[in-house]
């Protein structure tokens, strides 16, 4: 019994805690149980606009069990989009005590955004919905 327990924290510990931020509940919705039910993280936390991301990461930026291990970021957002979050996040990363990639998820296909989204040193890549369970597999490894 004793094993089986140290096993669960072992796969608890390496598997990641995800943040989606994005107001879409039908992305948010299918994207979690993409990653649930191919086990692919231990945790995910969801934020509806750039605002309440932000809020949470502040609060939160010195625990950094916390602290996301990847955040999916849309653009288009009410409140706070994902352009203002990154320029708001800019300032706040240094108090983080632990770093981790953001991924800029949106349904655009505009070049003008991609190259927008690559001028953030935070930002890992931009991925264009629908994200398949492949997509997500590939970049929760990298």
């Amino acid at each position: 019994m004793e094993q089986l327990l140290l096993l669960l924290l072992k796969c608890n510990s390496i598997m990641p805690l995800v943040a989606f931020v994005d107001d879409d509940s039908i992305f948010q919705f299918t994207a979690t149980r993409l990653l649930e039910s191919a086990k692919l993280t231990r945790k995910i936390i969801h934020f509806e606009n750039g605002q309440e991301a932000l809020d949470y990461l502040e609060k939160n930026a010195l625990q950094p069990e916390l602290l996301p291990d990847f955040l999916f970021l849309d653009i288009n957002m009410p409140i706070v989009d994902g352009w203002m979050f990154l320029e708001d996040f800019e300032k706040l990363k240094s108090k983080m005590s632990k770093q981790f990639p953001i991924y800029m998820v949106s349904s655009s296909i505009d070049p003008r955004d991609m190259n927008r989204a690559r001028e953030f040193a935070e930002v890992k890549d931009f991925v264009i919905k629908p994200v398949t369970i492949e997509r997500f597999t590939e970049l929760l490894s990298a």
